[in-house]
């Protein structure tokens, strides 16, 4: 499975746990304590993610992302952000970057003197 089906497909899910709470579900849980706590384990996530990577340890990285991933999306979903709007600013970015990428390029163009070095 590619990334972007995995993540909607966790995303639907968790959507349907927020809908449909389920007795036992982590998920249901996370709704049912509110933002606090969904942020909350969205902090330490990110540290276990950093302290893996500090040690070099791959396999613990990879999972401790996962985490974070869910509970990012956990918090998307409490605040009503779907994977479409992280895309369409993802896009309006590299849009932005590009357009300045092509400026300075212009720019270096056509002050060319300025990259003469004269002795």
């Amino acid at each position: 499975m590619n990334l972007q089906d995995a993540l909607t497909q966790e995303f639907e899910v968790i959507k349907k746990r927020k809908a449909e709470p389920q007795e036992g579900s982590y998920t249901s849980y996370l709704f049912g304590k509110g933002i606090d706590k969904i942020l909350k384990k969205i902090g330490e996530e990110a540290t276990e993610v950093i302290i893996a990577a500090k040690d070099n340890k791959r396999e613990e990285v990879i999972g401790e992302v996962c985490d974070v991933l869910f509970h990012t999306e956990v918090m998307m979903c409490e605040l009503g952000i779907g994977w479409q709007d992280i895309a369409d600013e993802l896009t309006r970015r590299r849009e932005k970057e590009n357009m300045n990428v092509e400026k300075e390029a212009k720019r270096k163009a056509e002050n060319r003197t300025d990259e003469t070095v004269i002795n």
